[in-house]
């Protein structure tokens, strides 16, 4: 698939594409937009800053405009799910982008605001919903949301969604829609129990997997400096203030921590908003804004806030301190070289970080350069670590199935049999 007008999709749809600039589908729209369309289920493997939106929202799109089912209040006729409020508005942008020129009601819902808003948009019926699970829950639980009518149903991110403890709300969402139904999943990475969730919801899926050859790490000059704790507020405004500095996002460990090193770095000259969870959504709305069109160079975050923010542009990554668990290392680092673009990422190493550090090379598999070798830590006045610094780790035939069903109940001519009645032949 070389052009996106290869493509068989609506031709408003192909319009918008056009408008925006859309030419080449990336690998994961090319493989997924195709049996989607067909209406197969998808499980596809690809990281954020791939296209995955594009790869889920034309076919739901192209759906609307060609079936154009009925809206019924309150019965989504499709659902997106996001781990995050900010991949939710993300999502929800895109959707609009994308049907600038069609006629579809959207409704995107998550927490850390006024619920009646959404539930008036629900309550006129909506073709898009797009919802994090814990809004969602709340109001269907409530009453305000009904899944029966779900067509079309997408788990963006199922990775995050597990890391955040999401499972639970999930397996209860999950079992509230209808088994004839068409999914699309979604995860950068897929452990054991990403395997098992989606053997639970998809059925005879069309895999894809359009995980880099080169790990999206790789793309990413990585570097450790060895401090002491005192030294590092220092160390932070030195490497803001440089002259390659365009804009960065700083990691803290806790939310205390963040607040404070923005008021710190405000005494020192150096302009930055924080975002984490006791931020009101408003806040951290701004804070986002502001940041993306460059009113601010400097993101303070902590680890859970910054899972979905998706900003192209952000040239280095800063771990103030160092992250507890190795896997949020990964997901730090990848706010920068996103779409195999170079990024930069630094991190601060206190003595009593190294064990942290050890499991991180552990996971990624590679020792990390570091910038002064030679450093003495005042705990114990020897070197911090006898390694020597290591050389750059920059390295540079299925039938389709369609789940579909007439909101009405009557069959469409492109439904396929439920997975209660494939279990039964």
């Amino acid at each position: 698939m070389n052009k996106f007008d290869s493509i068989q999709l609506a031709p408003p749809i192909q319009k918008a594409l056009k408008s925006l600039g859309y030419e080449t589908p990336t690998p994961v729209q090319a493989q997924a937009i195709p049996p989607a369309v067909a209406g197969q289920d998808v499980l596809g493997c690809a990281q954020t800053g791939t296209g995955k939106t594009a790869a889920f929202a034309l076919p739901i799109l192209d759906y609307l405009e060609n079936d154009r089912p009925e809206i019924i209040p309150n019965q989504p006729t499709t659902l997106v799910l996001a781990p995050t409020r900010e991949l939710a508005i993300q999502i929800g942008d895109s959707f609009r982008d994308y049907a600038k020129h069609l006629r579809i009601r959207l409704a995107v819902i998550h927490g850390g605001v006024n619920q009646v808003p959404q539930v008036k948009q629900v309550r006129r019926g909506v073709d898009v919903l797009v919802a994090t699970p814990g809004r969602l829950l709340d109001l269907m639980n409530q009453g305000h949301i009904d899944l029966s009518g779900v067509e079309i149903f997408v788990l963006d991110e199922a990775d995050r969604m597990l890391d955040m403890g999401f499972l639970p709300a999930l397996k209860k969402i999950i079992a509230d829609l209808p088994k004839d139904r068409q999914s699309l999943f979604f995860s950068a990475t897929m452990p054991p129990k990403i395997q098992a969730l989606a053997g639970e919801l998809l059925f005879n899926p069309v895999s894809i997997d359009v995980t880099p050859k080169t790990k999206s790490v790789d793309l990413i000059r990585q570097s450790i400096r060895y401090v002491r704790r005192e030294e590092k507020l220092d160390c932070l405004h030195r490497r803001l203030t440089e002259p390659n500095m365009d804009r960065a996002i700083v990691f803290t460990r806790t939310k205390h921590g963040a607040n404070a090193l923005v008021r710190k770095l405000d005494r020192q000259g150096v302009v930055s908003a924080a975002i984490h969870g006791n931020k009101s959504q408003s806040a951290r709305q701004r804070a986002l804004d502001a940041f993306r069109d460059k009113k601010i160079s400097v993101l303070v975050a902590t680890d859970v806030a910054a899972r979905g923010i998706d900003i192209a542009g952000v040239s280095h990554v800063i771990n103030f301190d160092m992250p507890v668990e190795a896997e949020s290392y990964v997901h730090r680092i990848g706010r920068t070289g996103r779409a195999g673009c170079d990024g930069i990422a630094i991190s601060f190493c206190t003595a009593d970080e190294l064990d942290e550090l050890r499991s991180i090379e552990k996971l990624i598999g590679r020792k990390i350069d570091i910038e002064n070798p030679d450093a003495k830590f005042r705990h114990d006045g020897a070197s911090a670590d006898s390694r020597k610094p290591t050389r750059s780790n920059r390295s540079g035939g299925r039938a389709p199935q369609n789940r579909r069903r007439n909101r009405g109940g009557s069959t469409s001519g492109r439904k396929r049999q439920s997975r209660t009645a494939a279990m039964a032949r």
